[in-house]
């Protein structure tokens, strides 16, 4: 089915990504892999391509393109470049921090931390997941307190991507000073450079994507200008929930751009791999296979492609994301197992892009809201 998201333009932008991922990302991502990291200076060479911060403005050293179907270009190449883990680390910096900062946080703010976003020379972390508070916020326990005009943050985070090659990380705080779970204005969010008090524990051993590193912070009084609380007082949830939509957008795109590229890759493997004699595509069941998942791929797409127009008008509410989301995530994650199965016992070795993507996927249902709450979300609205 053909799709009709794109034009020239998006179409240009993907030559300039899948140069990028051909030249800079392909030739050592399976070291970085073993490394469980990628190297600082991926970030500033994607800086000079102009592919981190694109939706910041000209003023700020953006290019000012708000339009997400750039983004979604990036990940299509990520993903048929086999580099999924790149995609991850550069979502969490363009889609989870970014967005707080454009929509909520000071002039002065803006001019102190967007440039070095948009060059690479800095690059940021999404620190709200804390080992008791993971889907419901509420639960989370690290502190904001006044200190004349600084506020010294502490606590610990867990499951914080980019947490040890990035700079600075957007927190999550209770400011309210009180214990148990929060109101909906007991927290706040703050930029927090690393620095004195600012530590990295150890580096998370994951499944998969594991260029992309994960690490717990820890924060020990750690001294704060009063200046880098972004936009007002006790609307952190708020601004959280606000910005979900782009969020969950961010994770079906990378989700439908998983599953076309496993299923490429699979039509390809069972025209090349023989069994008894016949290629494999040639067996029924490889071809019936196939067939379902091409269609599931489809439907996928032109789904989440209406979530990007969408997100594009300004009409992508919270529970449309969810659903988006929800969908999408879910049929990675089993079309990656399918296609695993037709590649046999090659679909296991992690050499193979198949191996790989299929623990990529398995994250995709997790991050960003578990299945569980998007269907909270969207059962929510249903029963309203």
């Amino acid at each position: 089915m053909k799709r009709n998201l794109y034009d020239e333009d998006h179409e240009l932008f993907r030559d300039l990504a899948r140069e990028f991922t051909t030249r800079e990302i392909a030739p050592e991502y399976a070291q970085w892999d073993s490394a469980h990291r990628m190297p600082r200076e991926l970030w500033t060479a994607a800086g000079e391509q102009g592919l981190l911060g694109l939706a910041v403005p000209e003023e700020f050293g953006g290019l000012g393109m708000s339009d997400y179907r750039y983004r979604a270009v990036m990940d299509e190449e990520f993903a048929r470049g086999n580099a999924l883990a790149v995609g991850l680390a550069f979502h969490l910096h363009d889609d989870m921090v970014l967005p707080h900062l454009l929509a909520y946080a000071s002039e002065d703010l803006k001019a102190a931390w967007l440039p070095g976003m948009v060059s690479g020379e800095t690059v940021t972390s999404v620190a709200w997941t804390e080992p008791g508070a993971g889907s419901d916020l509420r639960g989370v326990r690290t502190r904001a307190v006044r200190d004349g005009d600084d506020w010294l943050i502490s606590g610990q985070k867990t499951f914080i991507g980019n947490g040890i090659t990035g700079d600075a990380s957007l927190v999550l705080a209770r400011t309210d000073g009180g214990s148990g779970r929060g109101a909906r204005d007991s927290f706040s969010l703050f930029m927090v450079a690393k620095g004195e008090g600012y530590s990295t524990g150890r580096q998370l051993d994951k499944m998969g994507l594991k260029a992309s590193d994960t690490a717990e912070l820890f924060f020990d009084s750690v001294r704060v200008p009063g200046a880098n609380l972004v936009g007002d007082l006790g609307r952190g949830l708020e601004y959280c929930a606000g910005q979900l939509p782009q969020g969950r957008l961010a994770i079906a795109v990378a989700s439908s751009a998983v599953a076309r590229s496993v299923y490429d890759a699979t039509v390809r493997y069972t025209k090349e791999r023989d069994a008894f004699g016949s290629r494999v595509i040639d067996f029924q069941n490889s071809r019936f296979a196939l067939a379902d998942i091409l269609t599931e791929v489809e439907v996928t797409e032109q789904y989440v492609d209406s979530a990007i127009t969408a997100f594009n008008a300004g009409e992508l509410d919270a529970a449309s994301a969810a659903r988006a989301k929800l969908w999408a995530s879910e049929r990675v994650k089993s079309i990656t197992d399918r296609c695993l199965q037709l590649h046999g016992g090659y679909g296991y070795i992690l050499e193979y892009p198949v191996a790989q993507a299929f623990l990529a996927a398995r994250l995709l249902t997790i991050f960003g809201g578990t299945s569980e709450i998007m269907r909270e979300v969207i059962g929510r609205t249903i029963a309203e």
